[in-house]
């Protein structure tokens, strides 16, 4: 095969993965992961499931890819972050439902025994803690005006985001996702 063919032929297998898990990504946020079938993703990009399988070996491979897809959306250098990016970050959460609902169904459904994402959010929340930890220190140093040290915060922070996606995917005209974290920035700054 020619050069230029191959490399044609990879760029179509690219996009048509792309295309996979982004079909993925909307089969799993309506039906969650263990509702999601492979058929049932195949059947929206136009494949087979066998010809699914081609792409993703396995339900799990897909699953793998649908997360660092959503990863990629997010990412910043932990060395870049910092409490202001964190308050946009809610507020482009906002604007893309599906992908927190994909991501909250996920993240959910992983805390199941033998799941195959637990590994994955288990290793992703370690290291968000620990970013948010880094991130703490820099505005604050080694204690937060309230008086707890960073490493004793960052959970709290991390709770605070996930438990307002819930609550916003839930009810969002009663629920102003960040105007709400915003509120609780403040509290961060306030004499304990």
């Amino acid at each position: 095969m020619p050069y230029g063919d191959a490399m044609n032929a990879r760029v179509r297998s690219e996009e048509r993965r792309a295309e996979i898990v982004r079909a993925a990504l909307e089969v799993i946020a309506e039906r969650g992961y263990r509702g999601a079938s492979l058929a049932a993703v195949a059947e929206r990009v136009g494949l087979t499931q066998q010809g699914l399988l081609h792409y993703f070996p396995t339900k799990e491979a897909l699953l793998v890819a649908v997360l660092k897809e959503r990863d990629q959306w997010d990412a910043v250098p932990a060395t870049r972050w910092r409490i202001d990016l964190l308050a946009s970050l809610v507020e482009y959460n906002a604007m893309r439902p599906g992908i927190i609902q994909t991501f909250s169904a996920l993240l959910g459904e992983s805390v199941t025994e033998g799941h195959p994402a637990r590994g994955y959010f288990t290793d992703r929340y370690r290291q968000v803690r620990e970013s948010m930890a880094a991130v703490l220190r820099t505005e604050y140093g080694d204690r937060l005006p309230n008086g707890l040290t960073p490493e004793r915060t960052a959970p709290l922070l991390v709770a605070v985001m996930d438990g307002l996606q819930y609550q916003w995917l839930l009810d969002p005209d009663a629920v102003d996702m960040p105007g709400a974290f915003r509120d609780f920035l403040a509290l961060l700054g306030e004499e304990a």
